[in-house]
């Protein structure tokens, strides 16, 4: 399937006439109907009911609306791209850990976004991940959970989340506070499964930093799945305090013994010279930070 083939079947479900699509894509009609039928071949589908009038089928009407969407965001995408390319627009991407979402990096977005010259693009990736897409140049910063020693990323702690204890609702460690003895002998679930390191790593690392070893009974790779399993009951899990904006009623959080029991907001870039629309994000994160600790 070809991007013609799109153009040329939105001109079509939009006038329902071969010959004024032709027209109208300046194109003869026997290279329509085949470019058409070529179309329909691919999916395996018909989408046009060829009777008088032509109609959509039901599978035309559906894929008029969804690649009209495509085209929509195709054209805005290239708009964009000539902007960027003209020096009118800068791009910025940002990779982050779900858990980050509570801190500054809400208010982080919403001021990007305030800003005319800057397209922003956003995507949901683990520490290891975003080092990865930073080397390769698909992101231009970091907000993650861990440390990694890389000699092409530079990293920072934006702030060091205390950790909390995740509970199903009227477990007996509750209300707390617990200490790590006692929730190593409870049934762990823990997150993300895959890539690691990860935030997983830093959890077990934290126990056996006390000479503890936890039973993990099941792993996951989102921080949502592993909130919705514990109050399944299937184990406990360890959150960063920031987390417990979720409220739930099925689960409840407990505070640790251990102060030092924390988790690092980290943000990673690569290392050199940042370019503008980054050291304007580097200037707001500065700027939400303090306004937070104030």
């Amino acid at each position: 399937m070809e991007l013609r083939h799109l153009r040329y079947f939105q001109v079509l479900a939009e006038t329902l006439n071969f010959t004024r699509a032709a027209e109208r894509l300046h194109i003869a009609q026997p290279p329509l109907s085949r470019q058409i039928q070529q179309l329909e071949d691919e999916l395996g589908v018909a989408l046009l009911d060829r009777g008088r009038p032509l109609r959509l089928t039901e599978a035309g009407r559906f894929f008029h609306e969804h690649s009209s969407t495509l085209l929509e965001q195709l054209a805005k995408v290239c708009d964009n791209t000539r902007r960027i390319g003209s020096g009118e627009k800068a791009w910025l991407g940002i990779g982050f850990a779900p858990s980050t979402l509570y801190g500054v990096l809400p208010d982080l977005i919403r001021r990007l976004r305030r800003d005319a010259g800057l397209e922003l693009g956003l995507s949901e990736m683990t520490t290891l991940q975003q080092v990865e897409a930073l080397k390769a140049g698909r992101i231009d910063i970091g907000f993650g959970r861990i440390r990694i020693d890389d000699a092409a990323i530079q990293q920072a702690v934006l702030t060091l989340d205390p950790l909390v204890a995740a509970l199903p609702a009227g477990h007996p460690l509750l209300p707390g506070p617990v200490s790590l003895t006692d929730l190593a002998n409870e049934p762990f679930v823990l997150y993300p499964g895959n890539p690691r390191p990860s935030y997983a790593d830093h959890v077990i690392a934290l126990f056996a930093a006390y000479g503890l070893q936890i039973e993990v009974a099941q792993w996951t790779n989102e921080l949502q799945t592993a909130i919705g399993l514990v109050a399944a009951g299937i184990g406990i899990t360890l959150v960063p305090a920031s987390v417990q904006v979720l409220h739930r009623s099925d689960i409840d959080y407990a505070p640790l013994q251990e102060s030092q029991a924390t988790s690092p907001i980290v943000i990673s870039r690569r290392v050199g010279e940042p370019a503008p629309a980054l050291k304007h994000c580097l200037a707001l994160v500065e700027e939400l930070s303090k306004g937070r600790s104030n």
